[in-house]
């Protein structure tokens, strides 16, 4: 067992660093068996730092140190001490040159920071603390330089090499090598510097900006991915007109590049001019991409694209600060995709993966603020609450102020602190400034973890008409905060009455015309809302377009519920109240005897969405999926997963049976019509048709598997294909489950993201993905331990959506899940600690599971040798 703990990083601790780096030069020898690198900086002590004189400490990790010289002269023994994570030179003047020559390995790289190969390429990732396992530097997020970089390499292995900003120089050199040398003319922090050297083929396209420039756009891919970049140059495309238009930002490089990269441990990053991407977050084509991957592509390359001005241009000053370019950006990212599908769909996404996954984190062990107070390793809080909470924070912002103002702040808070890094209250600042609102007590969404509850209760005085909300909230206590204040929270509402219509919520004492919809400040702890002149007692529809990241209790009756599904006329609260409903259905049956029936008005209720002719198709696909088990686990207060997956599958069964005819007119109504189409409407009718075929498959029917066998052969793309081997797969036709697979990866062995979707879509199915199932496919000679793709689809997988199978009551999946945390421990730490996540919330599960989850994170805490990511998170788990 470790018993050496990680230092803790407080934010009330943070000083300015005692030296600021203006230029950096640096050189890449690439070789087969290392890297050389030779890093000249120009270093001035800091005039705003209280340290004045501080040695010179930078950072580093797992360098080779070969020389050291300040202003061009070798320092000797005793004139600098390389600590192994950090060299010190004691005594250096007020501005100086400090040179540094490193030797690196990166062939032998697993943990995929800094410089490593992936498929004989060189490549970076330098966020967060990357670039100090490159050469030694004052590596935080503060320290802003312009960065000149040579790259010399041999030519016939690597004629691509690339990096931040501008080429302005190239040529021959002695023995086949050929050297290029990039400027990037922006001061960046060092996270931002990337590399890449490999044979790629080059996608060229332009850009003309709204001032006229024409940018050159870049897509560097492995020959053999050629012909699957054209939709993300055109999402790239759209990004780019998207952001001059919705915040006026332009492009400020004369090239933009992005490269794909096999082994990557994150999605993407979002590296000054050079993008580098995982490659199943920028490769696409109609035969091996589904339409979600499409949607996940144009979504990521818009990401990474706003982050030249939300990250890049300003950047944030400490990593507590996170959250202010990544939840600034993902909000930017959701806009983008709202605008170009469905609003209402795109908003349904983001809010099942806030309630079901954020909501969760907010309740475990390693819940902490937007802006956390401390951490120990920061790979640990790039999470769901730094990015999509932080994203609803700045939503919120963004309801409270109106388009007009919002863009008013953005456009101010760039121009105040372009080039600068900066903090989240910076940034609400200038959203305060330019509208003129206090968002004081607003800033506690940034300062207080956990997921505030808003509880409502109602009453109507039909004599008087006034209907009254009162509506309560408070927030549970979390590790290391309790009594916690209440929030400035925007609650959006509506009332209804019986004919479906929308009422007017006047507010007592109000004169003039009543909206049919508002928004409620909740900043107490109670408020009580008198709406009068109302002549019947409304049915309320709360928190619509889910407008504060909260969880909203009210005693809804299924009538309420079976009403509000039909005639809620805001689309995110009709597929809300439709979820709560076969909620409640579900749970009533949780643990029930078998002779237990199902709600028969559920049948009703879908059968009703089946036959809208008027309703929004990818509304309808979103409303026909059944809550996920993650959801109901989630509800629970100690989850019996195996009861819970029982009664999903009852309902699922009933509502199958019951809609047999239904769901088959669906399935043959919303066939292909034509040639494949990426429009809002084909994908609708995709997930419908799919969404049909899934659930007849789960009932066993004969029709329907021939309809799905005959979609697997004939589909002309993968979205199709996809479903029907899904359905299969989630079928008991055992005999045609193993020829589909066989068949599908016969067909796509030769590409690595498609075999990725054949390992996930097995790990993920209980009925495909029991334990031995699983070991197999670690044994499967396409699966490899040093891809985080890989690993991700079949461990992460198992663990994250084959709740059943990983569950199973002799806890084989808790230790199987241990052990190959404890493998991956050694090679990729970062990787190995985002797989714990299943076991955290042990505390969640009933007796019989939590026992042997806490167990599993035991033998992990007592691994020898355990790295400071998978430490930090395993002893949060099981502190007190």
């Amino acid at each position: 067992m470790r018993t050496n703990q990680p230092q803790t990083i407080y934010l009330s601790e943070y000083k300015v660093p005692a030296y600021l780096v203006d230029q950096v030069d640096l050189r890449f020898e690439l070789f087969e068996d290392g890297a050389r690198v030779h890093s000249t900086l120009t270093v001035r002590r800091n005039p705003d730092s209280a340290e004045s004189a501080a040695p010179l400490f930078l950072h580093g990790d797992s360098l080779q140190l070969e020389s050291v010289s300040l202003n061009g002269s070798p320092l000797g023994t005793g004139e600098f001490e390389d600590r192994g994570d950090a060299l010190v030179v004691p005594s250096v003047p007020e501005e100086f040159e400090l040179q540094v020559v490193t030797w690196i390995e990166p062939q032998n790289n697993t943990r995929l920071e800094g410089l490593y190969k992936s498929s004989g390429m060189f490549c970076t990732q330098c966020e967060a603390e990357g670039f100090r396992c490159i050469t030694f530097y004052p590596d935080r997020p503060d320290v802003m330089a312009c960065f000149r970089t040579r790259i010399e390499a041999d030519k016939s292995a690597y004629p691509v090499l690339l990096s931040n900003g501008n080429p302005v120089d190239n040529g021959e050199l002695e023995n086949g090598r050929h050297f290029v040398t990039w400027e990037d003319p922006f001061p960046k922090p060092a996270y931002l510097f990337a590399l890449v050297a490999g044979d790629l083929v080059e996608k060229k396209d332009t850009f003309t900006t709204c001032s006229g420039r024409n940018i050159d756009l870049r897509m560097y891919v492995e020959p053999r991915n050629a012909k699957k970049c054209d939709f993300a140059m055109d999402a790239l495309k759209r990004s780019m007109r998207w952001d001059e238009d919705v915040y006026g930002r332009e492009y400020d490089l004369d090239i933009f590049m992005i490269v794909a990269v096999d082994d990557f441990n994150m999605g993407a990053m979002e590296n000054k001019g050079l993008n580098i991407f995982n490659s199943s977050c920028v490769l696409a084509s109609q035969e091996t991409a589904t339409d979600a991957a499409f949607q996940r592509i144009e979504a990521i390359v818009a990401h990474e694209y706003f982050h030249n001005w939300s990250g890049n241009r300003v950047t944030c000053r400490d990593w507590f600060q996170l959250s202010l370019k990544e939840g600034f950006t993902v909000f930017r990212d959701s806009q983008f995709s709202a605008d170009m599908g469905s609003p209402t769909v795109k908003r349904i996404e983001d809010a099942t993966l806030l309630r079901t996954a954020q909501f969760a984190e907010d309740a475990g062990p390693m819940a902490h603020p937007v802006r956390p107070a401390s951490y120990m390793e920061i790979s640990n809080f790039y999470t769901l609450t730094i990015y999509e909470k932080g994203a609803e924070v700045v939503r919120m912002i963004h309801n409270l102020l109106g388009d007009e103002m919002f863009r008013k702040g953005s456009d101010l808070y760039f121009q105040r602190h372009d080039g600068q890094a900066v903090t989240t209250d910076d940034f609400v600042r200038a959203m305060e400034d330019a509208s003129g609102r206090d968002l004081g007590q607003f800033r506690l969404w940034y300062e207080q973890a956990g997921t505030p509850v808003v509880s409502v209760s109602d009453e109507y005085d039909e004599s008087s008409g006034i209907y009254r909300l009162t509506v309560r909230q408070s927030i549970p206590d979390t590790p290391g905060q309790t009594g916690k204040k209440p929030q400035h929270i925007p609650f959006a509402l509506g009332l209804l009455g019986a004919d479906g219509q929308p009422l007017p919520l006047k507010l007592s004492g109000e004169s003039g015309e009543a909206p049919l919809e508002r928004v409620l400040e909740l900043s107490q702890e109670e408020h009580c809302f008198e709406f009068e002149g109302l002549s019947e007692r409304p049915v309320p529809s709360l928190l619509r377009d889910f407008s504060a990241p909260v969880r909203v209790h009210y005693p809804w009756t299924r009538e309420q519920l079976l009403f509000l599904m039909s005639h809620d006329p805001d689309g995110f609260n009709r597929w809300d109240a439709g979820q709560r409903l076969a909620v409640d259905v579900i749970q009533s049956l949780v643990g029930a005897p078998e002779s237990a029936g199902v709600e028969p008005r559920l049948v009703d209720a879908y059968r009703s969405l089946l036959q809208d002719s008027e309703l929004d198709q990818a509304l309808m696909a979103k409303m026909l999926q059944l809550p996920s088990e993650a959801y109901l686990i989630e509800l629970a207060e100690q989850a019996d997963v195996a009861a819970i997956h029982q009664a999903r599958e009852n309902v699922l069964g009933y509502l199958a049976e019951g809609l047999r005819d239904e769901l088959m007119a669906c399935y043959r109504g919303n066939a292909g019509q034509g040639d494949y189409q990426l429009t809002p409407e084909a994908i609708a009718r995709r997930s419908l048709r799919n969404t049909a075929l899934g659930w007849l498959l789960h009932i066993g029917d004969q029709e329907a598997l021939a309809l799905a066998k005959e979609q697997f052969r004939g589909a002309d793309n993968m979205t199709d294909r996809l479903g029907a081997l899904r359905a299969l797969v989630n079928s008991d036709f055992a005999e045609d489950r193993t020829q589909a697979l066989e068949a599908f990866y016969k067909r796509f062995s030769d590409d690595p993201q498609v075999v990725e979707l054949w390992f996930s879509v097995q790990a993920s199915s209980d009925r495909a993905g029991q334990l031995p199932q699983i070991r197999q496919l670690l044994d499967h000679p396409a699966f490899d331990w040093k891809n985080p793709n890989k690993v991700r689809s079949v461990v992460g997988a198992f663990a994250a959506q084959n709740l059943a199978a990983f569950h199973n009551p002799d806890g084989s999946g808790y230790e199987f899940l241990a052990e190959q945390v404890c493998r991956l421990d050694d090679s990729n730490p970062q990787i190995a600690a985002r797989l714990v996540a299943p076991l955290t919330r042990w505390r969640k599960f009933a007796p019989g599971y939590s026992k042997q989850m806490k167990s599993a994170l035991e033998r992990i805490r007592d691994k020898a040798e355990l790295s400071r990511d998978v430490y930090e998170v395993v002893h949060k788990s099981l502190a007190d």
